[in-house]
Protein backbone atom coordinates (compact mmCIF):
# COMPACT_ATOMS: atom_id res chain seq x y z
CA UNK A 1 0.00 0.00 0.00
CA UNK A 2 1.68 3.15 -1.34
CA UNK A 3 0.66 7.15 -0.06
CA UNK A 4 0.62 9.92 -1.96
CA UNK A 5 1.40 13.29 -0.70
CA UNK A 6 -0.91 16.07 -2.39
CA UNK A 7 -0.74 20.00 -1.08
CA UNK A 8 -4.41 21.45 -0.95
CA UNK A 9 -4.93 24.95 -1.42
CA UNK A 10 -7.03 26.73 1.10
CA UNK A 11 -6.31 30.81 1.04
CA UNK A 12 -3.93 32.95 -0.89
CA UNK A 13 -0.35 31.77 -0.31
CA UNK A 14 -1.81 28.81 1.99
CA UNK A 15 -1.35 25.43 1.49
CA UNK A 16 -1.90 22.06 3.34
CA UNK A 17 0.17 19.33 3.09
CA UNK A 18 -1.74 16.20 3.01
CA UNK A 19 -1.19 12.35 2.60
CA UNK A 20 -3.70 9.91 0.59
CA UNK A 21 -3.36 6.45 1.04
CA UNK A 22 -6.75 3.66 -0.84
CA UNK A 23 -9.17 4.12 -3.66
CA UNK A 24 -9.88 7.85 -4.38
CA UNK A 25 -14.29 7.66 -4.23
CA UNK A 26 -14.64 5.25 -1.75
CA UNK A 27 -15.63 6.75 1.51
CA UNK A 28 -13.19 8.72 3.28
CA UNK A 29 -11.84 9.26 6.16
CA UNK A 30 -9.79 12.49 7.18
CA UNK A 31 -6.96 12.23 9.86
CA UNK A 32 -6.24 15.77 11.93
CA UNK A 33 -3.09 15.22 14.27
CA UNK A 34 -3.25 17.06 18.04
CA UNK A 35 -1.51 20.73 18.48
CA UNK A 36 2.48 20.21 18.16
CA UNK A 37 2.30 17.06 16.53
CA UNK A 38 2.16 16.04 12.22
CA UNK A 39 0.30 14.20 9.92
CA UNK A 40 3.04 11.40 10.74
CA UNK A 41 1.61 10.19 14.14
CA UNK A 42 -1.53 9.17 11.85
CA UNK A 43 1.25 7.19 9.45
CA UNK A 44 0.04 3.34 10.53
CA UNK A 45 -3.63 4.64 11.18
CA UNK A 46 -3.82 5.68 7.38
CA UNK A 47 -2.40 2.40 5.74
CA UNK A 48 -4.79 0.13 7.53
CA UNK A 49 -7.95 2.31 6.56
CA UNK A 50 -6.75 2.27 3.52
CA UNK A 51 -6.38 -1.52 3.47
CA UNK A 52 -9.80 -1.42 5.32
CA UNK A 53 -11.57 -0.16 1.88
CA UNK A 54 -11.67 3.50 2.88
CA UNK A 55 -9.68 6.57 1.58
CA UNK A 56 -7.42 8.30 3.71
CA UNK A 57 -6.66 11.93 3.83
CA UNK A 58 -4.49 12.20 6.20
CA UNK A 59 -3.52 16.29 6.93
CA UNK A 60 -0.67 18.50 8.64
CA UNK A 61 -3.01 21.26 10.06
CA UNK A 62 -2.05 25.27 9.23
CA UNK A 63 1.75 25.67 10.90
CA UNK A 64 2.56 22.18 11.61
CA UNK A 65 4.72 20.17 9.81
CA UNK A 66 4.84 20.71 6.07
CA UNK A 67 2.06 22.77 5.87
CA UNK A 68 2.32 26.64 5.40
CA UNK A 69 2.50 28.92 8.07
CA UNK A 70 -0.11 32.33 9.01
CA UNK A 71 1.90 35.20 8.25
CA UNK A 72 -0.30 37.05 9.66
CA UNK A 73 -0.43 34.62 12.92
CA UNK A 74 -3.91 33.46 12.53
CA UNK A 75 -4.35 29.85 13.89
CA UNK A 76 -8.20 30.64 14.88
CA UNK A 77 -10.40 27.93 15.19
CA UNK A 78 -13.02 29.34 12.53
CA UNK A 79 -9.78 29.84 10.05
CA UNK A 80 -8.58 26.19 11.19
CA UNK A 81 -12.17 24.48 10.50
CA UNK A 82 -12.38 26.37 6.92
CA UNK A 83 -8.90 24.38 6.35
CA UNK A 84 -10.70 21.19 7.43
CA UNK A 85 -13.25 21.93 4.85
CA UNK A 86 -10.99 22.33 2.14
CA UNK A 87 -9.18 19.03 2.71
CA UNK A 88 -12.99 17.33 2.64
CA UNK A 89 -13.53 18.68 -0.73
CA UNK A 90 -10.87 16.53 -1.58
CA UNK A 91 -12.52 13.42 -0.80
CA UNK A 92 -16.18 11.51 -1.60
CA UNK A 93 -19.52 12.89 -0.19
CA UNK A 94 -19.55 9.65 2.71
CA UNK A 95 -16.59 11.03 5.11
CA UNK A 96 -15.72 10.96 8.45
CA UNK A 97 -13.21 13.27 10.44
CA UNK A 98 -10.89 11.62 13.22
CA UNK A 99 -9.19 14.05 15.42
CA UNK A 100 -7.00 14.13 18.06
CA UNK A 101 -6.62 17.10 20.84
CA UNK A 102 -6.65 19.77 18.64
CA UNK A 103 -7.51 18.27 15.37
CA UNK A 104 -10.74 16.92 17.27
CA UNK A 105 -11.82 20.54 18.26
CA UNK A 106 -10.94 21.37 14.64
CA UNK A 107 -13.70 19.08 13.42
CA UNK A 108 -16.17 19.99 16.33
CA UNK A 109 -15.81 23.56 15.05
CA UNK A 110 -16.33 22.67 11.31
CA UNK A 111 -19.59 20.19 12.01
CA UNK A 112 -20.44 23.45 14.01
CA UNK A 113 -20.28 25.69 11.20
CA UNK A 114 -21.46 23.55 8.85
CA UNK A 115 -19.44 20.88 7.69
CA UNK A 116 -21.55 17.26 7.61
CA UNK A 117 -19.75 14.36 8.21
CA UNK A 118 -21.28 11.33 8.14
CA UNK A 119 -19.29 9.84 11.17
CA UNK A 120 -16.60 11.59 14.32
CA UNK A 121 -14.04 10.04 16.24
CA UNK A 122 -12.61 12.23 19.10
CA UNK A 123 -9.10 11.38 20.18
CA UNK A 124 -8.67 12.29 23.77
CA UNK A 125 -10.70 15.81 23.57
CA UNK A 126 -13.42 16.60 24.97
CA UNK A 127 -15.26 20.41 25.20
CA UNK A 128 -14.70 20.56 28.47
CA UNK A 129 -11.26 19.78 29.13
CA UNK A 130 -9.63 19.00 32.36
CA UNK A 131 -7.66 22.50 33.56
CA UNK A 132 -4.83 20.76 35.29
CA UNK A 133 -4.29 18.49 31.74
CA UNK A 134 -4.78 21.83 29.58
CA UNK A 135 -2.22 23.68 31.77
CA UNK A 136 0.37 21.20 31.95
CA UNK A 137 0.47 20.47 27.92
CA UNK A 138 0.81 23.99 27.44
CA UNK A 139 3.89 24.40 29.96
CA UNK A 140 5.34 21.85 27.93
CA UNK A 141 5.04 23.23 24.71
CA UNK A 142 5.77 26.95 25.47
CA UNK A 143 9.28 25.25 27.08
CA UNK A 144 12.26 25.34 25.40
CA UNK A 145 11.67 28.38 23.29
CA UNK A 146 15.25 28.32 21.39
CA UNK A 147 15.03 24.08 20.91
CA UNK A 148 17.28 21.46 21.24
CA UNK A 149 20.72 21.20 20.62
CA UNK A 150 20.59 17.36 19.76
CA UNK A 151 17.81 14.73 18.94
CA UNK A 152 18.53 12.84 22.62
CA UNK A 153 18.10 16.37 24.64
CA UNK A 154 14.82 16.85 22.89
CA UNK A 155 14.00 12.90 24.12
CA UNK A 156 14.87 13.76 27.63
CA UNK A 157 12.22 16.65 27.31
CA UNK A 158 9.51 14.30 25.92
CA UNK A 159 10.59 11.36 28.92
CA UNK A 160 10.26 14.20 31.69
CA UNK A 161 6.62 15.08 30.42
CA UNK A 162 5.36 11.74 29.48
CA UNK A 163 7.19 9.27 31.65
CA UNK A 164 5.23 6.46 31.25
CA UNK A 165 6.27 6.15 27.85
CA UNK A 166 9.29 4.16 27.09
CA UNK A 167 12.34 6.52 25.84
CA UNK A 168 12.57 5.32 22.33
CA UNK A 169 16.67 3.72 21.45
CA UNK A 170 15.87 4.70 17.82
CA UNK A 171 15.54 8.69 17.90
CA UNK A 172 15.19 8.79 14.02
CA UNK A 173 11.84 9.43 14.35
CA UNK A 174 11.60 12.53 16.62
CA UNK A 175 13.18 13.83 12.88
CA UNK A 176 9.69 13.90 11.99
CA UNK A 177 8.41 16.25 14.64
CA UNK A 178 11.67 18.27 14.70
CA UNK A 179 13.30 20.97 12.28
CA UNK A 180 17.04 21.66 12.44
CA UNK A 181 17.49 25.35 11.71
CA UNK A 182 21.08 27.09 10.51
CA UNK A 183 22.34 27.21 14.14
CA UNK A 184 21.96 23.33 14.17
CA UNK A 185 19.53 23.83 17.05
CA UNK A 186 16.35 21.27 16.15
CA UNK A 187 12.43 22.83 17.08
CA UNK A 188 9.34 21.44 16.87
CA UNK A 189 8.23 21.37 13.61
CA UNK A 190 5.44 24.16 14.13
CA UNK A 191 4.82 27.88 14.06
CA UNK A 192 6.23 29.16 17.66
CA UNK A 193 3.56 31.87 16.97
CA UNK A 194 0.77 29.16 17.20
CA UNK A 195 0.88 29.06 20.83
CA UNK A 196 1.19 32.99 21.30
CA UNK A 197 -1.43 33.32 19.09
CA UNK A 198 -5.53 33.97 21.23
CA UNK A 199 -7.29 31.09 21.22
CA UNK A 200 -10.08 32.12 22.37
CA UNK A 201 -12.34 31.83 25.65
CA UNK A 202 -12.61 28.05 25.96
CA UNK A 203 -16.67 28.46 26.85
CA UNK A 204 -16.95 29.54 23.16
CA UNK A 205 -16.72 25.55 22.05
CA UNK A 206 -19.29 24.78 24.80
CA UNK A 207 -21.46 27.61 23.71
CA UNK A 208 -21.08 26.64 19.80
CA UNK A 209 -21.82 22.95 20.71
CA UNK A 210 -24.85 23.68 22.53
CA UNK A 211 -26.18 25.63 19.61
CA UNK A 212 -24.97 22.78 17.00
CA UNK A 213 -27.61 19.92 15.43
CA UNK A 214 -25.10 17.55 14.14
CA UNK A 215 -24.53 16.56 17.73
CA UNK A 216 -28.18 15.02 17.45
CA UNK A 217 -27.86 12.72 14.38
CA UNK A 218 -23.74 12.17 13.58
CA UNK A 219 -22.92 8.89 14.85
CA UNK A 220 -19.56 10.19 17.19
CA UNK A 221 -17.17 7.76 18.56
CA UNK A 222 -14.38 9.43 22.06
CA UNK A 223 -11.84 7.02 22.01
CA UNK A 224 -10.22 8.08 25.54
CA UNK A 225 -6.75 7.31 27.14
CA UNK A 226 -7.22 5.76 30.72
CA UNK A 227 -4.43 7.37 31.87
CA UNK A 228 -5.07 10.81 30.14
CA UNK A 229 -5.06 14.57 32.13
CA UNK A 230 -7.20 16.14 29.67
CA UNK A 231 -9.96 14.32 29.54
CA UNK A 232 -11.64 13.66 32.77
CA UNK A 233 -15.19 11.89 34.18
CA UNK A 234 -16.99 15.31 33.93
CA UNK A 235 -15.54 15.82 30.35
CA UNK A 236 -16.90 13.20 29.37
CA UNK A 237 -20.08 13.36 31.11
CA UNK A 238 -20.76 16.84 29.65
CA UNK A 239 -20.42 15.84 26.14
CA UNK A 240 -22.62 12.96 26.61
CA UNK A 241 -25.23 15.07 27.83
CA UNK A 242 -24.16 17.33 24.73
CA UNK A 243 -24.11 14.22 22.26
CA UNK A 244 -26.84 11.25 23.65
CA UNK A 245 -25.72 8.38 21.49
CA UNK A 246 -21.89 9.08 21.94
CA UNK A 247 -20.05 5.90 22.03
CA UNK A 248 -16.73 5.28 24.15
CA UNK A 249 -13.93 3.33 23.29
CA UNK A 250 -11.79 3.10 26.72
CA UNK A 251 -8.20 2.49 25.94
CA UNK A 252 -6.52 0.99 28.38
CA UNK A 253 -2.77 2.29 29.05
CA UNK A 254 -2.99 4.87 26.90
CA UNK A 255 -2.45 8.57 28.25
CA UNK A 256 -3.54 11.82 25.82
CA UNK A 257 -1.28 10.82 22.69
CA UNK A 258 -3.45 7.35 22.07
CA UNK A 259 -2.38 6.74 18.80
CA UNK A 260 1.20 7.06 20.14
CA UNK A 261 0.81 4.87 23.28
CA UNK A 262 -1.53 1.81 22.09
CA UNK A 263 -1.53 2.09 18.43
CA UNK A 264 -3.34 -1.48 17.48
CA UNK A 265 -5.73 -1.21 19.91
CA UNK A 266 -6.75 2.69 18.93
CA UNK A 267 -6.72 1.29 15.07
CA UNK A 268 -8.87 -1.50 15.61
CA UNK A 269 -11.37 0.50 17.68
CA UNK A 270 -11.50 3.55 15.08
CA UNK A 271 -11.89 0.92 12.13
CA UNK A 272 -14.51 -1.12 13.72
CA UNK A 273 -16.67 1.67 14.78
CA UNK A 274 -16.71 2.93 10.57
CA UNK A 275 -17.18 0.01 9.42
CA UNK A 276 -20.35 -0.44 11.61
CA UNK A 277 -21.68 3.52 11.27
CA UNK A 278 -20.03 4.23 7.68
CA UNK A 279 -19.07 1.08 5.78
CA UNK A 280 -16.30 1.05 3.11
Amino acid sequence: MHTQTIRIPVAPGISIAADTAGTHGAPTVILGHGGGQTRHSWDKCELQLAQAGYFAINYDLRGHGDSDWSSDGDYSLETRADDLAAVAAHGSRSFALVGASLGGITAMVAASRGLEPQALVLVDIVPKMSPVGVAKITAFMTSNPNGFASLDEAADAISAYYPDRPRPKDLSGLNKNLRQGADGRFRWHWDPSWMKSPRGDPRYLLKMMDDADWTDRVPTLLVRGMKSDMVDDAGVDDLRRRIPHLEIADIGGAGHMVAGDKNDEFNAAVIAFLTRVMPA
